[in-house]
Formats: C-alpha cells, structure tokens, sequence
C-alpha cells in the first residue's frame, strides 16, 4: 500500500496540526505547574552594581508573587559576557534568568572580534525594566568643576587622563570612548568587573573620571563623595536639575546622547507560556507605587514593556549601536 503525493499532504498537515496542539498543552501545563523549585537570576556583573540592585530588587518581589525563592548569583568579567554566555547555555525551563543589559544585549556583539553568544538568537526577551542616563562624575576632591576642565587637561597631555568603567562594552566605557571621540582626545581606559569596583576606585582617586550609572553615582554624590559634570541623556536627569547635559557642556558635543537599559531575558527555546507569566508578573512588580518610587530615585525611568516590545527595541538597539561603534572606530585594545 503506498500514498500519491497528493494524498499525503492532507494528512501530513492533520499531523502538524496535531502536533502543534500538543506542544501548546504541554507548554501551558508546564506554565500551570512552574515554578515548582528555587530560580536562578543571573548578575554579569560584579554585587553593588546597578543590574545587581536591580536583579535583588526584582527577586525578591517575583519570589513574593511566585512563591518559590529567586536567588542572584553574580557572574562577572568580560563586560556581562561570562554571565549572559552561562544563561544562553542553561536549560530553556524556566529556571535560569539573566539580567541583560545595554552592554551584554546591544553593545558586545560589535566591540568583541569573538563573542561566545548571540544577544538576539540565544535569548528569549521578558521584560524591560527600565531606561537610566550616565553620569559623568569625579572625585570631590578634584579640580575639574566641568566638562570643559576635563578637555583641556586632556588635551594638555594626551594619554593622561583615564577613565574608569565597569568592564569592556559597557554603556560606562562607550560613553567615555564617545565623549573623547566627539571631543578628539585620548584617554585612558582602565576597566573593572562591575560599577561597585568603578566606583572604588574613583573614591580612591585611582582612575580620573567615571561615566556611571545613575544608580550607582547618585549616593555618593548625594553624600558629597562625588562632583557630577555632565549627565548623557538627551535631556537633564529629573533627580540632578542643576547638571547640564553632556552636549550642553562644550563646543563640539552637540547630540552626545548614551541612555542605558536594563531588562530580563531567558534562554532562547524557553516555552512561551513561562515566558508570558514571568513577563506579567514582572510587569506588575515595576507598576507598584513603591518600586517606582525606588527606580525614579535611582534614575530609572521605568518601563515593563514586554516580550515582543523588548525583542523589538533590542534588534535596534544592536543596530544603532553597530553603526556608532563603526563610525566612532571605537575597539578593544
């Protein structure tokens, strides 16, 4: 007995559809009864640091909703490839989520020559917790009172004046390498593994000046540690009105503008079901008065845009930044 062609493709189309039925109960029965153990939250970065904060912020609200413990676990170095690497590896259940970033989502895939991971085809978007400008800031101590102190002694002796960040490819890095490439100058870069490390050393006078997160910059200048210069939105940051925008501050910086993100994404291959319940739930967290206030007086602007939404502006986000890393000849050295 044999089938024509013809014949076959009726049928053929019965099985998929059949198929695909049961991949959707088995996807919604896997949603009803996740999660049933403790979730993974990934930091690529080092503990202080923004996606850290933001990751034990998230954590513990989901494990509230949820009902299952989420426990961070920080895995820095290569500007938030070693950490993102290990979650585009991990089992696509549910389990192992990763705080993504600007850097570890749109920047890398540009600035490495050999990237283990691909930001779009290896990772699942869940949700965008928010948007947050850079600060530039030194030590209180230093004689730079704006941006155009920081040019001058720049340009006095090239080379001299390093910069800090929280690790190659990072918004923190591009945003310095942007500023001496707009403003033709030659810096130094000397990276660490996260803001926190950043931050030392700027308080210890080891590095000259620091481009970094709001998050992390707005203690210590609120406590007197740090002078801010110049923040890198299109427009001045709400919680520092008095701080002129990085292109407001000097001749030549005219449509300087680096905005940071954060968001969650999941192994690629994670069932949709999951996805949409993480992403929901999330999504209340960040419309919750108090965490709102938290995110606003850290710099945040919050979003909660979900899958489709994150998937879309990240593809964006990796083109705008491949042009601009182009054209600026920004690379590692």
């Amino acid at each position: 007995m044999f089938f024509t062609h013809r014949r076959m493709r009726p049928m053929l189309a019965v099985l998929c559809a059949g198929c695909m039925t049961i991949a959707t109960q088995a996807g919604a029965q896997s949603a009803d009864h996740w999660p049933s153990k403790p979730i993974t939250y990934v930091v690529p970065f080092a503990a202080g640091g923004t996606t850290d904060l933001l990751g034990r912020l998230i954590g513990q609200r989901l494990s509230q909703t949820l009902g299952q413990s989420i426990v961070v676990e920080n895995r820095a170095g290569a500007g938030g490839n070693i950490g993102s690497d290990y979650v585009a590896k991990a089992a696509p259940d549910g389990y192992t989520l990763l705080g993504g970033t600007i850097s570890s989502h749109a920047i890398n895939i540009s600035l490495y020559p050999k990237m283990p991971y691909d930001p779009v085809k290896n990772f699942q978007p869940v949700a965008l917790i928010g948007t947050l400008p850079n600060v530039l800031v030194v030590n209180a101590n230093s004689p730079w009172k704006s941006v155009q102190d920081v040019i001058a002694a720049a340009k006095a002796k090239p080379g001299s004046v390093n910069f800090g960040s929280s690790g190659n490819g990072t918004s923190q890095h591009l945003a310095a390498e942007l500023f001496a490439n707009m403003a033709g100058l030659r810096m130094t870069h000397v990276p660490y593994k996260g803001s926190s490390q950043a931050v030392q050393a700027l308080l210890g006078n080891q590095v000259d000046i620091v481009f970094e997160n709001s998050v992390a910059a707005m203690p210590m200048i609120q406590a007197g540690k740090f002078r801010a210069l110049a923040t890198t939105g299109a427009k001045r940051a709400p919680e520092l009105p008095d701080v002129p925008t990085m292109a407001e501050s000097a001749p030549g910086l005219s449509g300087y503008e680096i905005v940071s993100w954060q968001a969650i994404f999941a192994p690629a291959g994670t069932p949709m079901p999951i996805i949409n319940k993480l992403s929901g739930e999330i999504g209340k967290i960040i419309r919750q008065p108090d965490v709102r206030s938290k995110l606003a007086a850290m710099g945040i602007e919050p979003s909660g845009a979900g899958p489709t939404e994150l998937g879309n502006f990240q593809k964006s986000e990796v083109a705008k930044w491949a042009n601009l890393i182009k054209v600026a000849n920004i690379h590692l050295e």
